[in-house]
């Protein structure tokens, strides 16, 4: 599925979660017929995100509803300022009220602490990764987030990048097998699959390098220091990608871009990220 599919497919089944057999709260008071209009209020300074996802719930809803942007996916966000505004009727307002603050509220709060991050790369060639650390289906609107906090997007599942971490390499005897094994496989049945292969030290770095070019695309740092990294770019020559990860931060990123490393994967934007502080006020005329 492309991007609006699950998309669709995530904003249906939230509101099927959240709706169940009825809003029994608006259906008690509110006329079925009635139209209003409600505005999205920010109340906590920081990158904005999902307006594109916000607009997509309520046409999802009610594909008559109309929303006016105030501002867009990316822009700085100050206290007071509105990101919105919809017209429709008020049971749709009220039904998507929380899943649009839901994911809004979170996805501003990964691409501000994205922002954080990339902003201590620049001038430098290094660039910024997320993880596979997500929440179990929200993981689309959290790698959404990270994009537009200026990040780019690592694999987004088991199915669309071979990764040899430590696990698969124990399991299989060693990263010379892993390694063999998933080329053959890649060759076999999957010849669009890239192979990036986890290192935990410097001589899995030269075993990967002894047999690696042509097969492996990108080697990871799994935990090593600074002083390792440059070690181990001083092995690599720039035959591969090189990515770092493992206690990465906002103290010490910038120690890694100094060293010259393609990319720092960083579970943190996710799973650390505090969601913002928005809301969506009925407009009364």
């Amino acid at each position: 599925m492309n991007f609006d599919e699950q998309l669709h497919h995530l904003i249906d089944e939230a509101l099927k979660e959240d709706v169940g057999d009825g809003d029994h709260s608006t259906l008690s008071c509110i006329p079925a017929g009635a139209k209003g209009k409600a505005v999205l209020k920010i109340k906590q300074g920081g990158v904005l995100a999902g307006m594109q996802v916000a607009l997509k719930i309520f046409s999802y809803k009610e594909p008559a509803s109309v929303f006016t942007s105030f501002k867009e996916d990316g822009e700085e966000m100050k206290y007071g300022e509105k990101a919105f505004e919809v017209e429709a009727s008020v049971h749709t307002i009220l039904q998507c009220e929380r899943l649009v603050l839901n994911c809004m509220q979170r996805m501003s709060g990964i691409a501000t602490l994205t922002k954080q991050y990339t902003g201590k790369l620049k001038g430098y060639k290094t660039r910024l990764l997320d993880t596979r650390k997500t929440t179990p289906n929200f993981r689309l609107l959290e790698k959404e987030a990270v994009r537009i906090g200026g990040g780019v997007n690592h694999r987004f599942g088991l199915y669309d990048m071979i990764m040899l971490k430590d696990n698969h390499i124990d399991y299989c005897g060693g990263i010379e097998n892993a390694i063999e094994q998933a080329f053959d496989y890649v060759q076999t049945k999957k010849p669009d699959l890239k192979i990036e292969v986890e290192t935990r030290n410097l001589d899995d770095v030269r075993k990967v390098i002894a047999i690696g070019k042509g097969k492996v695309f990108r080697i990871m740092l799994d935990n090593f220091t600074p002083e390792q990294i440059e070690e181990a770019l001083g092995l690599i020559k720039g035959d591969f990608e090189t990515e770092a990860s493992g206690g990465i931060n906002l103290d010490n990123i910038e120690d890694y871009a100094k060293i010259g490393v393609d990319y720092v994967s960083v579970g943190a934007l996710i799973h650390q990220a505090k969601s913002l502080d928005l809301s969506l006020k009925a407009v009364i005329v």
